[in-house]
């Protein structure tokens, strides 16, 4: 069983902030885990939000795990923390980090009274070309290695994160799936969606942002551009930034 905690003392455990009546539910990426979301989580939490970072079905255990899930096995599990999360307030945000901003459109395209959606570098389409062909290697290779490089800008951001340490395919399969279906989806999204991306993000295709912004049926919708953060831009140098942008923009939106 190959498991990694980077840095082994993070706990890739979900966290819950009780706070007031409006909430915010956070979402973390592929392979990754709530630690990706705290330090936003925590700026969320001091401003008075009640915030919920849930973990994802397979992740923060092992590859083996993640391998045997189904994309419908990560929106089912949205949909319940979703719920959880708005028997407690009023009203409850959504925001997703990459494959998280996939599964934030997704639920925002199920709940269409949601008083609002945020992706940060959304992964509606990635800049990994081979990423559609997980769909065959799937049944030959079961995970790969992972680039040793990074896209943050900040160093000491690694200490916020906790990932596998290789790529598991037959969930990356999963996630190409998901990927498709939630670019349907996106006439179908009409909350207020505030989208947050870097230029300086390798892992999502440069023209991935503009294009969910230009198809999302949003009327009500806002694009903010980056330029000295990589693709964790909940934990690299601007997410201070990044934090008040949305605290700002969830105020603006009832919260």
């Amino acid at each position: 069983m190959r498991r990694m905690a980077q840095p082994a003392q993070l706990d890739p455990s979900p966290f819950d902030l009780p706070g007031g009546p409006t909430g915010i539910l956070l979402l973390h990426g592929f392979t990754g885990a709530p630690p990706e979301m705290r330090l936003v989580g925590d700026h969320f939490h001091r401003a008075g939000l009640t915030v919920s970072a849930p973990l994802l079905p397979g992740h923060g255990r092992a590859v083996e795990d993640m391998n045997r899930c189904k994309w419908t096995d990560w929106t089912a599990h949205v949909e319940q923390s979703y719920r959880a999360l708005r028997a407690r307030c009023e009203r409850v945000f959504v925001a997703g980090l990459s494959m998280g901003s996939l599964l934030a459109l997704h639920l925002a395209a199920q709940h269409p009274d949601l008083p609002g959606v945020v992706a940060y570098s959304p992964a509606t389409w990635v800049a990994d070309k081979l990423l559609p062909a997980a769909s065959v290697a799937r049944y030959v290779i079961k995970t790969q290695p992972k680039g040793g490089d990074t896209d943050l800008v900040d160093p000491d951001a690694l200490a916020q994160l906790w990932c596998y340490d290789v790529r598991p395919v037959p969930a990356a399969a999963q996630l190409h799936t998901l990927m498709r279906h939630v670019r349907r989806l996106l006439p179908q999204v009409v909350t207020p969606l505030l989208i947050v991306y870097s230029t300086g993000d390798r892992a999502i295709h440069p023209t991935s942002a503009e294009r969910t912004f230009a198809l999302a049926g949003s009327q009500d919708k806002k694009i903010i551009k980056l330029a000295e953060s990589g693709h964790v831009i909940t934990v690299d140098r601007q997410w201070r930034f990044v934090a008040d942008e949305t605290l700002a923009w969830v105020v603006q939106h009832g919260g």
